[in-house]
C-alpha cells in the first residue's frame, strides 16, 4: 500500500459541522475500500487565487491516508462528481529518506 495526500475545497458558504460531516464521508470511502486514514483535518477558509466554479473563497481540507491503488482512483472519481468539492487533488507522498 501506498501513502496518498488528498487536498481539496469545499465551499466557503458551508457551515464547520457540514465541512466535517463532507470529511468524515470521505474518509469512510478509504476505510471502506481497505485503506487507512492518518489524518484528516479542516483548515481554514480562504480566498482562492482565482475564481473556480463561481467560489472566490472556500474551506480546505487535507487527508493523509494509506491504501492500495484502486482507492485514489475511486476517491478521484467521487470527488469529480460531488457538488460539495470545488476542487480537489490526490497525490502519492514520496517519503524523505537522509
Amino acid at each position: 500500500m501506498k501513502k496518498y495526500e488528498a487536498f481539496y475545497i469545499v465551499p466557503a458558504t458551508m457551515t464547520d459541522a457540514e465541512v466535517t460531516k463532507v470529511a468524515e464521508h470521505f474518509k469512510g470511502i478509504v476505510e471502506k475500500n481497505g485503506g487507512t486514514v492518518e489524518s484528516a483535518a479542516k483548515w481554514d477558509k480562504r480566498k482562492l487565487a482565482y475564481e473556480v466554479k463561481g467560489h472566490k473563497e472556500g474551506n480546505y481540507v487535507l487527508m493523509n491516508f494509506e491504501a492500495p491503488p484502486q482507492v485514489p482512483a475511486e476517491l478521484n472519481r467521487l470527488m469529480r462528481i460531488s457538488d460539495d468539492i470545488v476542487r480537489h487533488q490526490i497525490i502519492i507522498r514520496e517519503e524523505v529518506t537522509a
